[in-house]
């Protein structure tokens, strides 16, 4: 069972803690039998089951309420309690967050009302299309081109490591509109999945399997109805968006730490070393400690930047790169301590700490690697 006594830090409200009880009894009830062998209908499957326990209200605002916004505690912990049942299951509801979060923050009365009650539903499967072959964490470097033309804007170029490519209902897409050089010429854009001059060009396989693709746009026509804010807001968009949800990254790596510490917990309780249990090795006591120390490290970083995002402070980039850094990193040396427990089984194909193993390893890359975040914690703190 893990560790639940953070939720009493003043950082959360009663609607949290009762939020993530509720989660909590319902992830045990429904996310299993996950079939990971075919990660697109598995991601569909979760989407719904998501929608159907009403978890995807919080992944996107609701256009009705004009008071709406999304509460980043609640998005933090959905994704812990999610990544410590099932990775796939954090994933599918972190991407109906960050597909469609341009337009939760950014979009207009007609852009939410058509997209996010489906979004809310599991009707519509979001995508966010950042990446591009030469332009990873450095956006400003973003080649995919879209030209105005009369009323409508054409788009021409790549976009890569896509997450939900391929299954998406539509895709945030970020393309170059030329209003000024680097980031200040670029804008956000809606692209229905069905349009055409858009294709899948390749489907990419990593360690972890998700659904991630490489997209191709031809001559790709669009509504200049399709744009979010205005021509050149692109950049802005984007980090605004990676604002909200870099957190909750850190708080998936946080789930995934604690998995690893619950399944720690009952081997060295349940195994025997010399005649007594693991855990009477001091040795292994101090790997306990370590882990303990981490997750609790972590924990701290998480929700300290996710109460400033809704305390409202304007950007809280300093403390979600250093939540996403610490809690991925040290999730990452948490899950590899669990392996080494483990021993033999550790490494099995199939374990649960086999499989943290490989699911932890893109989160200290995706949304700002590692050494990016670096970068991002000391130049807020030089200005």
């Amino acid at each position: 069972m893990a560790d639940k006594t953070y939720l009493d830090w003043p950082f959360f409200e009663d609607r949290h803690r009762e939020l993530a009880a509720k989660l909590d009894d319902w992830a045990a009830a429904n996310i299993k039998d996950i079939n990971h062998e075919d990660v697109d209908a598995a991601c569909r499957d979760l989407v719904a089951r998501l929608a159907s326990g009403d978890w995807l209200h919080h992944a996107a605002v609701d256009p009705a309420d004009a008071g709406s916004k999304l509460d980043v505690r609640s998005l933090c912990l959905i994704r812990e309690t999610l990544a410590r049942y099932d990775g796939l299951a954090d994933f599918s509801f972190a991407m109906q967050g960050l597909g469609s979060g341009a337009i939760s923050l950014f979009g207009t009365g007609d852009q939410k009302d058509n997209w996010l009650p489906k979004v809310r539903s599991g009707k519509a499967i979001a995508a966010f299309a950042l990446t591009e072959p030469q332009s990873g964490s450095d956006v400003a470097n973003i080649a995919l081109e879209a030209k105005r033309d009369g009323d409508d804007f054409v788009l021409n170029g790549e976009k890569t490591w896509i997450s939900n490519g391929g299954i998406a209902d539509f895709y945030c897409v970020f393309a170059r509109t030329g209003e000024a050089p680097g980031a200040k010429g670029l804008s956000a854009f809606i692209v229905p999945a069905k349009v055409s001059g858009f294709e899948i060009a390749e489907r990419l396989h990593t360690i972890a399997p998700h659904p991630l693709a490489r997209l191709k746009f031809t001559d790709c026509r669009i509504p200049a109805s399709s744009l979010m804010g205005k021509g050149g807001d692109g950049f802005k968009i984007a980090m605004s968006v990676l604002d909200v949800f870099r957190s909750t990254v850190a708080a998936a790596a946080l789930g995934f730490a604690r998995r690893a510490l619950d399944e720690t917990i009952t081997r060295v309780q349940e195994r025997e070393l010399f005649g007594a249990p693991l855990f009477d090795l001091q040795m292994v006591q101090g790997h306990v400690a370590d882990m303990v120390l981490d997750i609790d490290a972590s924990a701290l970083l998480v929700y300290r930047a996710a109460w400033l995002k809704d305390s409202g402070a304007p950007r809280v980039s300093r403390e979600a790169a250093m939540a996403k850094l610490y809690s991925t990193d040290h999730a990452q040396t948490v899950i590899d301590k669990a392996v080494q427990i483990h021993g033999g089984d550790g490494v099995r194909r199939g374990h649960i700490v086999e499989s943290l193993y490989r699911e932890i390893r893109a989160l200290r890359i995706y949304e700002g690697a590692s050494d990016v975040q670096k970068i991002i914690i000391a130049r807020q703190t030089l200005a």
